[in-house]
């Protein structure tokens, strides 16, 4: 899984070095800071969807820089930039997945000089790799990891600012309480996705899906070789095809934001024989929190399972 991962954090370390900007297909860092009044505390999140759990647990009291929110891009393809670099110098906090999902961040604090308090949300979750496999490292479709995350993240912002320790506090209550009732609608929709086979592209949605239960009869090495952007071998892919063909499973959960031709034909099939297909991304949909997002994305999973 870390081909694509590695070529990022080679792009970011030759950009670091160089000291260019450069804008891959994800365009250049973005932000989303909070009205804060002035407040110089600053948290940067190498995607939006940290972003939207950090914002969530500082309110108003901090600024909140996502550094990929682009939910059309691809976040693999993502190139840092001097920008990037000038974000998280000035950062009290930095949220990166880690995992080699997000290289870049480390790369750039290095050359940044950063003093900030660095939080790696798959150091945090503890999820390692099985024996003689690899580590899905989408660990924000994991809502334990993200509580984790979460506080985390309130933990260090009270250590920055301790006169708001309180709010950073009451905040994170309130964003857990909004997964507590998203806990309860996996555990609820469980009772009746528990072993519905699915099938998907990448591993993207896979703590979900083992959350909901359902069994992934996806050739491993089929999404190996999408992860890992290489062809398919003919046999596997032939296999896939026969999930949708032979209707063996009920579902195809697929990452909308990375496509190519072998993709396309699983999709095609799905479609052709009346499987139902759910998209999910690897970023926030614009306008959507964190909690919504996941709720929808959990919603729109049980339904293709229970259909």
């Amino acid at each position: 899984m870390l081909s694509r991962r590695s070529s990022l954090a080679l792009v970011a370390a030759l950009t670091a070095s160089l000291a260019l900007g450069a804008c891959g297909d994800g365009g250049s860092a973005a932000s989303s800071p909070a009205a804060n009044g002035g407040s110089t505390l600053s948290v940067v999140t190498s995607t939006n969807v940290y972003g939207s759990i950090a914002q969530a647990v500082a309110g108003d009291r901090a600024s909140v820089t996502s550094i990929i929110s682009d939910p059309s891009a691809d976040p693999h393809s993502y190139e840092a930039n001097t920008r990037t670099q000038l974000e998280l110098s000035k950062a009290s906090v930095v949220v990166e997945n880690g995992g080699g999902y997000d290289d870049f961040v480390d790369t750039m604090l290095k050359s940044a000089g950063s003093g900030a308090t660095v939080l790696n949300a798959v150091e945090l979750s503890g999820k390692t790799a099985a024996a003689g496999g690899e580590l899905n490292e989408h660990v924000w479709y994991d809502v334990e990891t993200v509580r984790t995350v979460a506080q985390a993240i309130e933990g260090a912002l009270a250590k920055a600012a301790p006169d708001d320790a309180a709010t950073f506090e009451a905040n994170l209550k309130t964003f857990e309480a909004g997964l507590d009732t998203l806990e309860a609608k996996i555990a609820a929709d469980r009772a009746e996705t528990e072993g519905k086979a699915v099938a998907i592209t990448e591993p993207v949605p896979g703590y979900l899906l083992d959350a909901l239960g359902a069994t992934n009869r996806t050739p491993e090495k089929f999404s190996e070789a999408i992860e890992e952007e290489t062809d398919v071998p003919v046999d596997v892919l032939q296999e896939t095809l026969a999930l949708f063909t032979g209707h063996q499973v009920r579902a195809l959960v697929y990452n909308e934001q990375t496509t190519g031709a072998q993709t396309e034909k699983v999709l095609a099939a799905a479609k052709e024989n009346s499987v139902a297909v759910v998209p999910v991304t690897e970023t926030l949909p614009e306008g959507k929190d964190y909690t919504t997002w996941m709720t929808e994305n959990v919603d729109a999973i049980a339904a293709a399972l229970k259909g």
